[in-house]
């Protein structure tokens, strides 16, 4: 492996300047077990390229509380002089994920490389080394690997049978348009160049890295896949109940809508994909009823898992090209988590 050139063909000892940003609310636990392993892949990361990491780890507290801040003060004691990895701590009381996403940005402006990780992540080893080696290979501006499940408790049998958590499979190097931020690469330079951020206007209602994502590539940024970088995602069993999962399918739908609509240019743009989203959210409601029909006539739990599944993302399709959005990271003052609302958004130009 040759040493990383940081995209621009520089000397291969030349430091490289990383951070990895962990957005976190109301996980001081998560925040207890992720934090040591980033600072692990970190220390790998000089020793693979054998270059200077300069920069670390920040965490961004999207708590008006800031309830992470001592689990972050407490981790970097143990670990700053031992290590020589940099363990910073943002406050974002700004409420939604896009804030929070977006002082991740601006806390790394110093470095070349950000990488986003989720707190309720754990990354497999190899994991940063193997982002760095796909954003070299490819000179791409951002670089996304697959985030896998891990049940803390056994899902309801439909979730299993309708492939819910179910990530897509690509082999590394393959262009992609749109990815999550929950395991995401971004060379910061290219992202500066074309001037793009996270909408703060989606940022209670999430979707905020799809949009993002889908921004900078239509911008002209090549965007890839990294199927080695492989990070699990502990699934509280909150989050494997039926109604759980079947509200966050409708909600996929309609981020898939509302991402369209704030894309779209100008008025008569923004009427084509509203059209555009109520006929294939109609569409997808027939087949996955179609589907979920014949499953319950055949007794087959997968063909009506998957039919729901289909009926509601195509549903929550339809809700965004109208303009009803899930309020996922609205939270009152005095609630101890974010709770859902439903409610219109305004579309980027509308009144």
């Amino acid at each position: 492996m040759s040493q990383p050139t940081r995209g621009s063909g520089s000397p291969g000892r030349a430091p490289l300047t990383l951070t990895v940003a962990v957005t976190t609310y109301r996980r001081p636990r998560d925040l207890e077990e992720l934090l040591p392993s980033l600072v692990d892949h970190l220390r790998e990361v000089g020793d693979h390229f054998r270059v200077p990491v300069c920069g670390g780890i920040v965490v961004v507290d999207n708590d008006p509380e800031r309830s992470a801040q001592d689990v972050v003060t407490a981790v970097a004691a143990r670990h700053l002089g031992t290590t020589g990895v940099g363990l910073r701590y943002e406050a974002e009381p700004e409420p939604g994920i896009a804030a929070a996403r977006n002082r991740a940005l601006v806390s790394a402006e110093d470095s070349r490389v950000l990488v986003f990780i989720d707190d309720d992540e754990r990354p497999e080893p190899g994991w940063l080394v193997r982002l760095l080696e796909t954003w070299e290979s490819s000179r791409a501006a951002a670089v996304a690997g697959p985030v896998l499940p891990h049940y803390l408790r056994q899902p309801h049998p439909w979730v299993l049978a309708g492939d819910f958590y179910v990530t897509r499979r690509l082999r590394t190097g393959a262009d992609i348009s749109v990815a999550g931020a929950g395991n995401l690469l971004l060379d910061l330079a290219a992202v500066r160049r074309r001037g793009v951020r996270f909408d703060d206007a989606v940022g209670l209602a999430g979707g905020e890295d799809s949009l993002f994502t889908t921004r900078l590539t239509r911008a002209g940024a090549p965007m890839v896949w990294c199927a080695e970088a492989r990070v699990v995602e502990r699934v509280p069993p909150e989050r494997t109940t039926l109604p759980w999962v079947l509200r966050r399918t409708w909600s996929d739908g309609n981020v898939e809508s509302r991402t369209a609509l704030r894309l779209a240019p100008g008025a008569g743009g923004r009427l084509v994909q509203r059209l555009h989203g109520v006929t294939r959210g109609s569409v997808r409601v027939t087949a996955g009823l179609l589907r979920a029909v014949l499953g319950a006539a055949l007794l087959s739990r997968r063909h009506q898992a998957r039919g729901t599944r289909t009926l509601l993302r195509g549903a929550g399709m339809v809700a965004g090209a109208l303009g009803l959005t899930h309020q996922h990271y609205a939270r009152p003052a005095s609630s101890p988590g974010p709770r859902v609302r439903i409610g219109r958004v305004r579309e980027k130009g509308t009144p």
